[in-house]
C-alpha cells in the first residue's frame, strides 16, 4: 500500500481545518494535530501557514471543472452547467463551510499578502474563463452586449459566491441554484 506523504497529509488536513475554523482561527498546531504529524514537520514542508494556505487555494482552484465552459451547447447552458457543478462541489465538501475560495477571500485582508494575491489571481483566472463563454454568447446574440463580458462574468461569480455565503449561514444550499438562474436570466439579450 502506498504511503501518504506528510506534505499531503498536512494539505488535506489543513483544508478541512481551514474550512471549519477559518484561516485566522486555525493554528499550525491544529493543522498538525489533524494530520497526525509532529508540529516540527510542518516547517519541513511549508515556510508559514500563509504558504500552506496558498497551496490549498491553488489546489482547490485546479480541482474546479471549467471544461464545461468550453464544451458544446449554448453559452447560457454551458454557464449554467458550470455553476451547477460548482454548487455540487460545495455540497460535497459541506454547505456549512461554503466555497473554500470565498472563505479565503473573506479573510484575505488579515491572512496576508500571499493569500490575498493567490485568491485574487484565481478569481481573475476564473473570471476570464467565464468571460470567454459570455463573450461567445454575446457574439451569438444570446447574451446582452450592454456590458463587457468580463463585467458580466464577475457579476455571475459574485452572485454565486454571495449566494453560497448566504447558504453557509443557513446550512441550506437550496436557493443557490435559484440565485444562479436569476443571474443568468439577467444576462439574456
Amino acid at each position: 500500500m502506498p504511503q501518504v506523504s506528510v506534505k499531503n497529509k498536512l494539505v488535506e488536513s489543513a483544508e478541512d481545518v481551514f474550512r471549519r475554523q477559518g484561516f485566522n482561527g486555525a493554528s499550525v498546531q491544529d493543522i498538525t494535530s489533524a494530520a497526525g504529524v509532529p508540529k516540527g514537520s510542518f516547517y519541513n514542508h511549508f515556510e508559514s501557514k500563509q504558504a500552506l494556505a496558498v497551496e490549498i487555494v491553488r489546489r482547490y482552484a485546479h480541482g474546479a471543472n471549467h471544461a464545461v465552459l468550453n464544451g458544446d451547447g449554448s453559452a447560457l447552458e454551458r454557464l449554467r452547467a458550470h455553476f451547477l457543478s460548482m454548487i455540487e462541489r460545495t455540497r460535497d465538501t459541506g454547505v456549512e463551510f461554503g466555497c473554500l475560495l470565498g472563505t479565503f477571500a473573506g479573510e484575505s485582508s488579515s491572512a496576508g499578502d500571499q493569500v490575498r494575491t493567490a485568491v485574487r489571481e484565481i478569481l481573475d483566472d476564473w473570471t476570464e474563463d467565464v468571460a470567454r463563454t459570455v463573450r461567445a454568447g454575446q457574439e451569438a446574440g444570446e447574451i446582452t452586449s450592454a456590458r463587457p463580458a468580463r463585467t458580466l462574468a464577475a457579476f455571475l461569480i459574485d452572485s454565486f459566491e454571495g449566494a453560497t455565503l448566504r447558504a453557509k449561514t443557513m446550512g441550506d444550499q437550496s436557493t443557490v441554484a435559484e440565485q444562479v438562474e436569476i443571474a443568468l436570466g439577467a444576462l439574456r439579450a
